[in-house]
Order: structure tokens, then C-alpha cells, then sequence
């Protein structure tokens, strides 16, 4: 009987923090100092309805750095990078925000200098501009 019973909080244990998975990571070209960029432009993912390159450009803002949000085919003269991203998401009773990737890349090459990566679980969801904040906070620190 203490067997089952040890074997039956076991899994319940695993269950319930299986669905609690957090993951944030990023990576910087070497060489490359994101923090002497100070003009970007956020490019509109095309299946995007849901307004999350103005989240990332009003975030760039917040952070100090001057950012616009549009199409590829309105980047100024000016931006010192490109920003771009892929989001992706999950219906678990409500739909929620699951991943998101962020790209800053050469505006002429269009080479990716720094990639910032956030997912997150349902029981581990946060709402789609703290994922934004987290992954520009990690991204810039580094």
C-alpha cells in the first residue's frame, strides 16, 4: 500500500510541473556590443495580427533606444538595425503566448547579430509584452 502511495504523489508531482516550463536564453555575435545601437526598426511578421512588433518597438523605447515598427519595405534611412521576430502560440483554455523570437540583424546584410529566445508553458504564461521585456532585458545585458 506505501508503495502505490508513493508511486501515486510521484505522479502527480511530475504532472503538475510538467506544464511549468521556462526557457530564456539569448546569444550576441562575437564582436558585436548591442548597447552602441541606438536606431532600430521592428519588421511586421506578415501573419501578425496581434501587434507584437509595436510591443518590441515601444519596449526598445522604453529602454532608451530610438525604434520604429512597420513593414521591411519601411525601414529608415537611419536604423542601425533590423529587428525581426516569430511568435508563436497555444490554446490552453485561452490562447496565450508560448514562444517568441527575436532577431536583431544588419540592416544591409540582413545577418543576424543577437537572438533572444523565451518560452514558456501554460502554468508557466506571462502575458506577450513581459515576454517581450524579458527577452530584449536578456538580450541587452549580454
Amino acid at each position: 500500500m506505501k508503495k502505490y502511495l508513493v508511486s501515486f504523489l510521484l505522479a502527480i508531482v511530475v504532472g503538475l510541473t510538467s506544464g511549468c516550463i521556462t526557457k530564456l536564453n539569448s546569444t550576441v555575435s562575437p564582436g558585436t556590443n548591442l548597447k552602441t545601437l541606438k536606431k532600430f526598426h521592428v519588421v511586421r511578421l506578415d501573419a501578425d495580427k496581434r501587434g507584437i512588433e509595436k510591443l518590441i518597438s515601444d519596449r526598445l523605447n522604453v529602454m532608451g533606444y530610438k525604434a520604429t515598427a512597420g513593414e521591411k519595405t519601411a525601414v529608415p534611412d537611419d536604423a542601425e538595425a533590423i529587428v525581426t521576430y516569430q511568435d508563436k502560440w497555444m490554446w490552453d483554455i485561452t490562447m496565450y503566448m508560448i514562444e517568441l523570437n527575436v532577431q536583431v540583424r544588419q540592416p544591409k546584410t540582413d545577418i543576424a547579430m543577437a537572438t533572444g529566445h523565451s518560452l514558456r508553458t501554460s502554468l508557466a504564461r506571462k502575458s506577450p509584452p513581459e515576454m517581450v521585456e524579458e527577452v530584449l532585458t536578456d538580450l541587452f545585458k549580454k
